[in-house]
């Protein structure tokens, strides 16, 4: 059963811009693993420095496989050092 995942990441307006190519280069990783399906990034309009990505995954053992990717791991500490903030994540399923 497919899965969504809730990434929620608050950053300043001043490293922001710093933020948006990590996000990106996460992106891109994630297209070439197996099992994702899709993603958007969404930024808040009444927090600017709030994104929330959605993504979808065939299942839970391929979100967790990905969790573990030496270079996801490696531009996430890069993010969260960057936030200060450990990125919150949530796992939904179709009700």
């Amino acid at each position: 059963m497919a899965i969504k995942i809730l990434i929620r990441r608050s950053v300043s307006s001043e490293k922001a811009q710093i933020l948006a190519p990590l996000m990106k280069k996460l992106r891109a990783l994630a297209l070439e693993q197996p099992g994702y399906i899709s993603g958007e990034t969404l930024r808040s309009i009444d927090q600017p420095g709030t994104y929330v990505v959605l993504s979808t995954w065939k299942d839970l053992l391929c979100w967790n496989a990905w969790l573990k990717t030496p270079e996801r791991v490696e531009i996430q500490a890069q993010i969260d050092a960057l936030t200060g903030n450990a990125t919150q994540y949530e796992v939904f399923s179709n009700s």
